[in-house]
C-alpha cells in the first residue's frame, strides 16, 4: 500500500524522466547533423578562425630548424674588454680602493690582489670589468 507522498514523488519522477526524453528527442530533430565534420573549425593565412578547410595550392613549407624558441642567443659584443681610469681612492691598510672611469661617469672597486703593479692614488690605470658580488670589479689593474 503506497501512501499519497510516495505516489506524488513517483509522479514526479515519471514527468522528470518523459520531459527529458522530450528534450533529447527535441535536440534530434534541430540538430544539423554532420558530425565531427560541422565541429571542426581552421586557422587561415591571417590566424582566423574559419569553417572551411585551407586551399592546398596556398601551403608553404617552413624550415623547422629556423625556428628559436625563447630568447635568442646574444649577439657577442666585439667591444675592447680593456678600460682606462684614474685610481680616485686607495686604502693601502685596508687593501682596497675605487677607480674612477675616463670619458664615463662609472666608479669600480678594486682590491689589492687584482694589482698587476704597484699604484698610488692620482695614477692612471688599464684595467678590465668582472662582476662581482656587488656590482663591477675592476681586475687586472696596471699602471698605464
Amino acid at each position: 500500500m503506497a501512501t499519497f507522498e510516495k505516489r506524488e514523488k513517483e509522479k514526479k519522477r515519471e514527468q522528470k524522466r518523459q520531459e527529458k526524453l522530450r528534450r533529447k528527442e527535441e535536440r534530434k530533430a534541430n540538430s544539423t547533423g554532420g558530425g565531427l565534420e560541422s565541429m571542426m573549425a581552421y586557422v587561415d593565412e591571417n590566424g582566423m578562425l574559419t569553417d572551411t578547410p585551407p586551399d592546398p595550392s596556398k601551403r608553404v613549407e617552413i624550415d623547422a630548424s629556423e625556428i628559436v624558441l625563447g630568447v635568442p642567443p646574444k649577439e657577442k659584443e666585439e667591444a675592447d674588454p680593456t678600460k682606462t681610469g684614474r685610481l680616485d681612492y686607495f686604502d693601502g691598510s685596508k687593501g682596497y680602493g675605487f677607480i674612477n672611469e675616463i670619458g664615463g661617469n662609472q666608479r669600480y672597486f678594486v682590491h689589492i690582489t687584482n694589482m698587476l703593479d704597484e699604484i698610488r692614488e692620482g695614477d692612471k690605470v688599464i684595467f678590465e670589468l668582472e662582476r662581482g658580488p656587488k656590482g663591477m670589479n675592476a681586475v687586472r689593474v696596471k699602471r698605464a
